[in-house]
């Protein structure tokens, strides 16, 4: 029985082993080799982000190889937001303070404020930025680079997150994880199918005229996970959408403590895997191929699984870790959280169930001090 068991969790670790392969060779940093024409707006929807917002502006407006402009939506801050990009503005009139309007009925905040800061824009690209990532000199230049060179009408990226608490080694490191080891990148640029279609909404450039045409933000407007819908929306409307590889590209500290990160990632969990259908698949998947293995070395090692068993769970937990090493140091990741693998994996998924089976608070998610109806509840 125990050696079954092994062979299980060998096969569900090589599946995003083989697959991480892949995406690693397909996934690179684009480099504009030219300047490059036209402007680029981007754009920083902002709730109270004081702390954050000026580095970002300042960042954006390095940018290189590309013009671009600035627009932060400020919306309805209650600290200083709005008078730190004030003052932003008058120093540099590539900078402009975007006032959002009050939430209208079945919109969700981000959206709502992404909406309105595209309605602004003068750019022929759209670049789509959290308050809180900090872009490279060449950020901009690169994505539109690729954007035209490859027809893609969105390209995305995951920025190089910075960890520093235990709670955000255990829990952020699971998005690149799943992107690189669990979504076939060279078979979702092959297709249009919509379910392949993936972005992180920290870092997304978007083709303006694409944008209008297909509702952009509208179109998911009662949405919060934008990094799933938006892409699907835009391939639904037959645009190709694009993920490249984001370590180079910008960095983003996107929580500080345990507390915070388990409330972010169940924000959007009900939109993604904590649905009836889908997280039973990827408990299976999950638990199967990086915690299993560690669960039945343990096992062996008090001698309650044979000795064969112990060594194909071995060699299914060294082919995990190796998997989970290759994302961690390719894309820039604190190498300790290597070690935490089947723990955040096992964190990963309390998450999900949590949200799946939790009280559901009257059905709604609450983020920046708004509530949400949840999607089905």
């Amino acid at each position: 029985m125990t050696l079954a068991l092994a062979l299980v969790a060998l096969a569900f670790a090589l599946l995003p082993a083989i697959l991480a392969c892949a995406n690693l060779i397909a996934l690179r940093t684009p480099e504009p080799r030219d300047a490059q024409e036209g402007l680029v707006s981007i754009l920083i929807p902002a709730r109270d982000e004081e702390a954050t917002i000026a580095a970002t502006i300042r960042a954006a407006l390095a940018s290189t190889g590309i013009a671009v402009e600035v627009l932060v939506g400020d919306d309805h801050s209650t600290d200083a937001t709005a008078g730190i990009v004030r003052a932003l503005a008058e120093a540099d009139p590539r900078v402009r303070l975007v006032s959002v309007p009050a939430l209208a009925e079945g919109w969700t905040g981000k959206n709502h404020a992404c909406a309105a800061l595209a309605e602004r824009a003068k750019g022929e690209h759209l670049l789509f930025i959290d308050a809180d990532v900090t872009l490279s000199p060449g950020a901009a230049a690169g994505l539109v680079a690729h954007a035209r060179s490859s027809g893609a009408a969105l390209v995305s990226a995951v920025p190089r997150q910075i960890m520093r608490s235990l709670g955000e080694r255990l829990t952020v490191p699971m998005i690149n994880f799943l992107l690189v080891g669990y979504l076939p990148v060279p078979m979702m640029r092959a297709s249009l199918r919509p379910a392949l279609g993936a972005a992180c909404g920290q870092l997304v450039l978007v083709d303006r005229s694409v944008y209008v045409g297909t509702g952009g933000h509208g179109a998911i407007r009662g949405r919060l996970h934008d990094g799933v819908f938006l892409p699907r929306i835009l391939r639904h409307a037959g645009h190709r959408t694009d993920l490249v590889a984001g370590h180079g590209l910008a960095t983003c500290r996107m929580y500080r403590s345990f507390a915070e990160s388990w409330a972010g990632f169940s924000k959007n969990a009900h939109e993604g895997m904590a649905t009836p259908r889908a997280l039973p698949v990827w408990t299976l998947l999950l638990l199967a191929g990086h915690v299993l293995p560690l669960l039945l070395v343990i096992a062996a090692a008090l001698g309650l699984a044979t000795s064969t068993a112990g060594l194909v769970a071995l060699a299914a937990l060294i082919v995990s870790l190796a998997t989970r090493a290759a994302i961690t140091l390719i894309t820039d990741e604190p190498a300790i959280t290597i070690l935490l693998h089947p723990l955040g994996v096992a964190v990963a998924l309390a998450i999900q169930w949590n949200v799946l089976l939790g009280p559901r608070r009257a059905g709604a998610a609450v983020w920046k001090g708004r509530s949400y109806p949840l999607n089905g509840a």
